[in-house]
């Protein structure tokens, strides 16, 4: 590979890009070739989505268990307790927003919908944070720590009405053995992060679908037990490969990045058609009713004496909060359980869609605040 071809691959690495351009390319394929895109997303949503944001969930629950050890970014009660407390404030102002939003305008049929109002997409907020915030910031795992506990919960909303496939015996052995194993590997000391995500994850996984539980989060039990080190710094940063810890970190990184450039182009892709008073509630319940939500709940937890990672003050907290918004493809899977399809799913995919205008206004906040490294630009 040539200089030039070599330097716009690294750029797209690292300026996080190939994220958006999925989603862009999605939107305008859907919206101009439509039965070619959906037969193209249908035949690779289960891939991308059960399988491949699988690795994506375990690098965002690895990086949070570092975070949480001493000398992290979150360690002590204090500290990873707030993102607790501020999921709970988010998820309430954006349910109240939405349900409140759809009644007073007498818009019933849409009320069913309001679990898709509680999603946080953690890719884009990922994408985003990583972006602007600059290495030394805990805001990312903070914003990932409150991202994992939401859609958790949403999760645990939404599972007695929809469940991703038939459940089948035999799940809670394969999740047995699969933890077994990684404690082996644990006591054997093994290093490298590969033995235990494709031969414990894939225990964990085939468990996580036989018991009708979405496989994207069936990484996240295999992480408890990989090596661990604690991070005082920002979450992802590039750290030198001057050991296997930190070489398979920085390649697990790496293979992410793809892997969110597939996810955006096979979810972002909706027909912009249909658009009314759930779609703006749906909105207006992700920019509005979570953040206000959120920050609200974050003073109340300062108030009662917990603590905010180091170098993370309100200014932070407010481009966090909009970084935060975006449901995306989590609050699409979240829909499509809670409401049948038709109109009332169209209106709350729109809304869910018009959410990513979260990411315009924390690029636009963290400017006006001069937050990360936004601060200096002109």
């Amino acid at each position: 590979m040539t200089e030039r071809p070599r330097t716009f691959v690294r750029l797209l690495f690292d300026r996080f890009l190939l994220l958006p351009i999925g989603a862009v390319i999605a939107l305008l394929w859907a919206n101009t070739f439509p039965e070619s895109y959906f037969v193209f997303a249908h035949r690779l949503s289960f891939v991308v989505n059960e399988v491949g944001m699988a690795f994506f969930f375990a690098l965002v629950a690895q990086e949070i268990a570092e975070a949480v050890m001493p000398g992290g970014a979150l360690h002590t009660w204090r500290r990873w307790s707030l993102p607790i407390i501020a999921a709970i404030g988010g998820m309430v102002g954006a349910a109240a927003t939405y349900v409140a939003l759809v009644r007073l305008t007498f818009h019933y049929p849409m009320t069913p919908a309001w679990p898709a109002a509680l999603a946080i997409d953690a890719a884009v907020a990922y994408y985003v944070l990583k972006t602007i915030m600059p290495r030394r910031s805990g805001a990312v795992p903070f914003a990932l720590l409150i991202a994992l506990i939401t859609d958790s919960i949403s999760v645990v909303v939404v599972a007695p009405k929809f469940q991703t496939v038939e459940t089948h015996a035999g799940g809670a052995a394969l999740m047995l053995a699969a933890l077994g194993l990684a404690g082996a590997m644990r006591l054997l000391k093994v290093k490298r992060f590969w033995p235990y995500l494709f031969f414990c994850g894939t225990l964990s996984w085939l468990a996580f679908y036989r018991e009708g539980l979405h496989p994207a989060f069936s990484l996240i039990p295999i992480v408890l037990f990989l090596p661990h080190e604690p991070r005082s710094y920002d979450l992802f940063a590039d750290t030198k490969d001057d050991d296997q810890v930190h070489h398979a970190e920085h390649a697990w990184h790496l293979m992410v990045q793809p892997v969110l450039f597939l996810f955006a182009l096979v979810n972002a892709g909706v027909i912009l058609n249909d658009y009314d008073t759930g779609s703006w509630a749906m909105l207006a319940a992700a920019i509005v009713g979570r953040p206000a939500g959120m920050l609200l709940a974050i003073a109340a937890g300062l108030a009662a004496g917990l603590h905010l990672p180091n170098r993370i003050g309100w200014r932070e907290l407010v481009v966090v909060a909009f970084a935060t918004s975006v449901g995306f493809a989590i609050a699409l899977f979240l829909a499509t359980g809670v409401v049948a399809t038709g109109p009332v799913l169209s209106e709350a995919k729109l809304g869910v869609l018009s959410s990513v205008v979260g990411v315009l206004i924390a690029f636009a906040a963290a400017r006006l605040l001069k937050v990360g490294r936004l601060a200096h630009q002109h």
